[in-house]
């Protein structure tokens, strides 16, 4: 029993040690990546900030660096999001409301269905910019196109927009779907009047997050030939455009140094443009959940 009691002590020293090793790897690991951060930061935000005036964001961009703006980039980035989310979240909340109300959890299909969106979510963003070019540029004819690029980018986030829904879907309490039917309700009923009002502010919260990547991924809209200097705004869904990360990417190529102040001027309010969103996402969701409790 002494042997036993003993190797029990030895075993649970061993543990917390471990424990305690590992914290200290979890932490360092996590201050290190918050240094790294605030010294990029830190380093983008000296380097831009002076940059950062009205002119800056009212002017087209220029061949002089002190002339340049980044007025078409920046509507751009607001145009293409808007249209991606127009396309993308009401085809993403409804997959996932078919998926977990009304598909058949043991039929091949909807497995089949569920696998590939779970694939598709972390295929990487230059091959939906292939798909982008090859699908909405070159056979639908839509050309270098705001339309193409929120196709393009509607592609890419309507995975995680499934994903998301599915997840606020699928907390709902099985109880209050059971009280919906007990007093008389149809499914669409009780999905529409009861589910999807409690699941909203998660489903506006992940579809929020997700919008927010389409704002900071360049991939695609090279592959799709987005142009870098237009020194017009866009009209119509099919004019040509540009969008902030392709701007950067620009100035950042540029030998001058005038351009590289641009550049971090611009990640400056591509970061500003990311928090926003990230707020707005919060806000709401706090607040439609003050509502459901009210």
């Amino acid at each position: 029993m002494k042997l036993e009691g003993m190797h029990l002590q030895r075993m649970l020293r061993g543990q917390k040690r471990s424990e305690r090793v590992f914290k200290i790897v979890a932490g360092g690991a996590l201050l290190f990546a918050l240094v790294a951060l605030a010294i990029l930061i830190i380093d983008v935000f000296l380097d831009g900030f002076r940059r950062l005036d009205w002119q800056f964001l009212t002017s087209f961009p220029s061949r002089k660096p002190e002339r340049a703006g980044v007025l078409s980039a920046l509507v751009g980035t607001v145009y293409m999001m808007g249209l991606t989310a127009l396309l993308a979240f009401p085809i993403g909340v409804g997959a996932a409301i078919y998926l977990e109300e009304y598909a058949r959890k043991k039929n091949w299909f909807s497995r089949l269905i569920e696998v590939n969106i779970a694939n598709l979510a972390g295929v990487p963003s230059i091959l939906y910019g292939l798909l982008g070019l090859e699908l909405f540029v070159r056979m639908m004819g839509l050309g270098r196109s705001v339309l193409a690029g929120a196709l393009t980018m509607a592609l890419l986030v309507l995975p995680i927009v499934i994903i998301a829904s599915r997840e606020a879907i699928r907390v709902v309490s099985p109880a209050i779907k059971e009280g919906s039917f007990a007093l008389g309700a149809s499914r669409w009923q009780t999905i529409w009047y009861q589910v999807l009002p409690i699941a909203f502010p998660g489903i506006l919260t992940g579809s929020i997050l997700a919008f927010s990547r389409v704002i900071g991924e360049a991939a695609p809209m090279i592959t799709i030939g987005a142009l870098a200097f237009i020194a017009f705004l866009p009209d119509s869904p099919l004019s040509p455009f540009t969008v902030l990360p392709i701007q950067i990417f620009n100035w950042v190529s540029r030998p001058q140094k005038g351009f590289f102040t641009c550049a971090a001027a611009g990640i400056l309010i591509l970061l500003a443009v990311l928090l926003m969103m990230n707020a707005a996402a919060v806000f709401l969701r706090q607040r439609y959940q003050k509502r459901l409790y009210l």
